[in-house]
């Protein structure tokens, strides 16, 4: 029987990242297409200049899509400055934002680690911040992007409902 997740708000300053992009759907992602850049991103980490912290990886993930069936992820890395960006990668600029954080971990199924947050943003009066930004996730960069059961964080930029 999984745990109950412990759920914080955490306020994280704005930053840029440096990573590559892919687009698809919810069941291409399912499949294990983002598994693949991230891979990608781990053997080219040497080309990115000014890495903030090499130990994490970052899954930004944007909708766009009005049905919301597609989106758009990056496999990054935060950077002290955004220069000299590879070939083939992009630079983000990620606003500062409150957000819902919560470990998800080995052994938890990661739709209920979701759908656990998503409850809790509506129970305790908040809403998820209107965007592009939708999630992003922290990996450790040295877990096996192809790992079936991965650990990692999970945060969701929220607002308070007035």
């Amino acid at each position: 029987m999984e745990q109950t997740q412990v759920k914080t708000l955490v306020t994280r300053p704005a930053f840029q990242a440096v990573g590559l992009r892919w687009e698809g759907t919810f069941a291409q992602a399912g499949a294990g297409e983002i598994r693949g850049l991230q891979w990608a991103l781990q053997s080219r980490l040497n080309e990115i200049r000014y890495v903030a912290d090499p130990a994490v990886l970052l899954g930004l993930s944007y909708h766009v899509t009005p049905a919301r069936d597609s989106f758009t992820h990056y496999a990054a890395v935060e950077v002290e400055r955004a220069e000299d960006v590879p070939s083939g990668m992009t630079r983000l600029s990620v606003p500062s934002h409150t957000y819902v954080q919560t470990e998800h971990r080995k052994g938890q199924q990661i739709e209920r680690s979701y759908t656990g947050l998503f409850a809790w943003i509506e129970r305790e009066g908040y809403r998820t911040v209107p965007g592009t930004l939708t999630h992003f996730e922290l990996y450790p960069m040295r877990q096996d992007p192809y790992d079936p059961d991965p650990a990692f964080t999970i945060l969701i930029p929220v607002e308070r409902v007035y």
